[in-house]
């Protein structure tokens, strides 16, 4: 004959039980602020992502292009593509065409655009560069600031016009670096 012998169980503790699931719901909690708080700062201060807003980049980028704008330890080289933000405006892309101390000149005539007495080459604008500002020519970049001008020079707001100016090297958010969207375009924003 079998003897059956009853085990006697141990009544759960529904403290310790609480406790726990209290417990893991922290831990969670935690878990996700720290994400949270990881991500910030990846993105304020190492890359973001940018949205090309209107047609003044054409024909290098395109109106809805996503972009990966890199923050970390980024100083602005000539040829550049930048995010830049000045106070009380919307972020805006844009080309360094000069740096602190270049002189710039733009031709309006013959449309051509010198640095320090170089004319650029310009592979990457849409058509001449026949549309002035209200800037004086030629001129020469201030301490930390950047002279910037649009792809697509006949519809760009830039540093022609005094309602944008020389921007200050505060005012860049990054260099943009990589075309995530369209999927289509993925890739670097630079020609080789």
């Amino acid at each position: 004959m079998e003897n059956n012998q009853m085990v006697p169980t141990q009544p759960q503790d529904d403290s310790k039980q609480g406790k726990s699931l209290g417990r893991e719901i922290l831990e969670w909690i935690v878990t996700i602020l720290v994400a949270f708080v990881i991500a910030m700062l990846i993105k304020s201060f190492v890359f973001t992502i940018a949205l090309v807003d209107g047609n003044s980049m054409l024909p290098t980028l395109h109106n809805g292009d996503r972009l990966v704008v890199w923050r970390l330890g980024y100083e602005a080289e000539r040829g550049d593509i930048i995010v830049l933000q000045q106070e009380g405006k919307k972020p805006y892309i844009k080309r360094v065409i000069g740096v602190a101390g270049d002189i710039v000149d733009i031709d309006f005539t013959t449309h051509t655009v010198t640095v320090n007495g170089e004319v650029l080459k310009e592979d990457y604008i849409l058509e001449p560069t026949a549309r002035s500002g209200d800037m004086i020519f030629p001129l020469q970049v201030q301490e930390n600031c950047v002279f910037v001008l649009g792809d697509n020079r006949n519809n760009s707001s830039d540093s022609r016009f005094t309602s944008v100016g020389q921007v200050k090297e505060e005012d860049i958010m990054g260099k943009a670096t990589l075309r995530l969207f369209p999927f289509t375009s993925f890739g670097s924003v630079y020609k080789d």
